[in-house]
Parts: C-alpha cells; structure tokens; sequence
C-alpha cells in the first residue's frame, strides 16, 4: 500500500503517545517539497484534534549584506550560509516547550529573513521543522542529532529536483542566464551535498505527501 499524509500522521501520533512536545523534521534537497509536505502534515494532525506548527529552517538565512562581505552571495542556501548557532538555540528553546517561543520566517519574494515572525506557543505539541540541513551530517548541523522525535527525508531523483528548481525561479521572473545560475551553480549542487551526506530518516520518500 501506498503511504497518504494520513499514513505518516497515524505514525507520528503512534510515535508520540502522550508527549508534551514532538518535533518532526522534513529534510531534503532544495526543491523537494518540504514546505509542502510541512504544511500537509499539520493541517493532517490538525484535522485529528491536534495541535501543531511549522518551523521553517529557512528563516536562518544569513542577510544578504553578510554574504556580500563573505563572497557567498552567489551560494546562498549552502551550510555556511545559515546562521547556525542561532537555529540551534531556537531549536533547543521550542523543545523544552516551557516559554512561547518567536522564529524568524523567510520571505523568498524579497531573499530576507523576517525577525520573530512566527510565534511557538508552548501548548503546541507537535512542531514540524522543515529545512534543507535537518539531517546533515556535517558542520555544527551535526548536533541536530539526536534531537528530533521522527524524521522524514524528501529524496526526489535529481532529474525532479531540476525541472522543479528551473519552475521555482522562473516563477520569480529571473531570465534564462540567471535561473540557470541558481540550478546549475548552487542548488542541483547543494542538493547533491545533502543527500550524500545525510542520517538515515525514519520515512524516505521521493515526492511530498498530499
């Protein structure tokens, strides 16, 4: 049988018992669905009753000013390009699930990261954190192991994560020489990097769940 978002929600409730708080990580390359999958996944513990809220990694993103000075700019979305310390913290905060907890949200339409735009209540109980690094296995992004309760790895064949990634920045308008810049000279090869380097998950799949 083919797994449905009400497969993986009916794993996670079974995971969780009667926990406070249960972090979920959906990881993957760029282009792979996380937000999608993110989003499916707590309107589907929502619709059983549950309260949930989507963390997303991307909020972390350095500020374009900083890359400049760093020469990165063209790389944004690599490893070194998150301000990892501050994620770590974050996320350490919304496990302990004991203050309301406010995170940062990226704006794609404007490549910046909006402060304490999305707040964490304690009461939420499950929280669905979505980002290319959650599964990594170097760097400073090797201390997420460990820390969340389920994961899911979003795995698409780099034929998909192309025709995806040259749809998502055309949709803002950037010309052929400038979209294939993002695909071929960032993302394909970041994307790469996380899956050659990643954790095992507790669900791989290829496509986001709907």
């Amino acid at each position: 049988m083919s797994l449905r978002i009400d497969d993986i929600a009916g794993e996670v409730l079974g995971r969780a018992g009667d926990a406070r708080r249960f972090l979920i990580a959906v990881a993957g390359p760029p282009g792979a669905g996380k937000s999608t999958m993110a989003d499916n996944l707590a309107a589907a513990l929502k619709a059983r009753g549950e309260s949930a809220e989507v963390l997303p990694m991307d909020g972390f993103h350095m500020d374009n000013a900083i890359l400049i000075e760093r020469g990165l700019l063209a790389r944004k979305g690599i490893p070194e390009t998150f301000d990892v310390r501050g994620f770590l913290d974050i996320i350490h905060a919304v496990r302990a699930a004991d203050q309301e907890v406010l995170v940062p949200v990226f704006d794609r339409s404007r490549e910046l990261a909006i402060a304490s735009a999305r707040p964490i209540d304690p009461k939420d109980r499950f929280i669905i954190v979505e980002g290319n690094y959650l599964l990594f296995t170097q760097g400073k992004w090797a201390e997420l192991d460990g820390v969340f309760d389920f994961s899911i790895m979003l795995a698409p064949p780099i034929e998909v994560l192309e025709e995806r990634l040259w749809a998502r920045w055309r949709g803002y308008n950037l010309d052929e020489e400038a979209a294939s810049a993002k695909v071929y000279g960032n993302d394909l090869p970041n994307g790469r990097l996380i899956l050659e380097n990643r954790r095992p998950a507790d669900v791989t799949l290829e496509i986001a769940l709907a």
